[in-house]
């Protein structure tokens, strides 16, 4: 049975990925700060005896490598780094502070890290191989015509950098990677104007994961499998 480990798994995006590749066979590994307040998540968990749910605050190192030791000796096909923040308070010029800034990054950006770095060889030692990181397209320098969103533009297009440097890092023990602009989807994140359903854009997110390549690695892809401009 493949497995994949998910990180903010109690909503959104993430609780729909957790859904989906339930129902799909997997066994899964369901993240998120705290398990015992995720009522949605833990009725997946009663549904479905293949999803297991894990305590992770991905803004402490301490919890990213507890949670690598308990996993320690596992395969993880796919690891999907879906836990993130908007940065509201953070994204304006003459609003900014430091600890706003450090709090988007640490989530954003450091956590990524340090996950693909305690997790890599459990990634390497699965079949597919494959670490995922949730983007978005206001991540790309080319695209961005309007300023603003100051420290979630900066933070997600660092996790780019991230993904990029991994593939070229683990390229040798057949591990892939891709940054994932997941649409403008109907979350708390995107609102109830978004366009896309959360059921639509991880339909399209887990095609474009299942069907990652080496030659591939290092993209940054929509969930219609369409490219972004870095």
């Amino acid at each position: 049975m493949s497995t994949v480990l998910i990180t903010g798994a109690n909503r959104g995006l993430g609780l729909e990925f957790v859904r989906q590749y339930a129902e799909s066979g997997w066994q899964v590994i369901a993240c998120c700060r705290s398990p015992e307040q995720a009522e949605s998540l833990a009725g997946l968990a009663e549904q479905y005896s293949a999803v297991e749910l894990e305590r992770l605050d991905v803004a402490s190192e301490h919890e990213i490598n507890a949670l690598a030791e308990r996993l320690q000796g596992r395969a993880i096909d796919h690891l999907i780094l879906n836990a993130g923040v908007l940065g509201e308070k953070c994204a304006n010029l003459g609003e900014m502070t430091q600890a706003g800034w450090l709090e988007v990054l640490t989530v954003n950006t450091v956590a990524p890290a340090l996950l693909i770095q305690a997790l890599q060889d459990n990634v390497a030692a699965s079949e597919h191989k494959v670490i995922a990181g949730i983007s978005t397209r206001v991540a790309s320098i080319d695209d961005n015509s309007s300023g603003g969103m100051y420290s979630y533009r900066a933070s997600k297009a660092a996790l780019n950098q991230i993904l990029v440097s991994a593939a070229k890092n683990l390229a040798e023990q057949g591990v892939k990677t891709v940054a994932l602009h997941p649409g403008w989807v109907q979350t708390d994140m995107g609102g109830e104007n978004a366009l896309f359903t959360v059921e639509e854009s991880v339909q399209g997110l887990r095609k474009v994961i299942g069907e990652l390549t080496l030659a591939d690695s290092g993209c940054f892809r929509v969930f219609d499998g369409s490219s972004v401009a870095w």
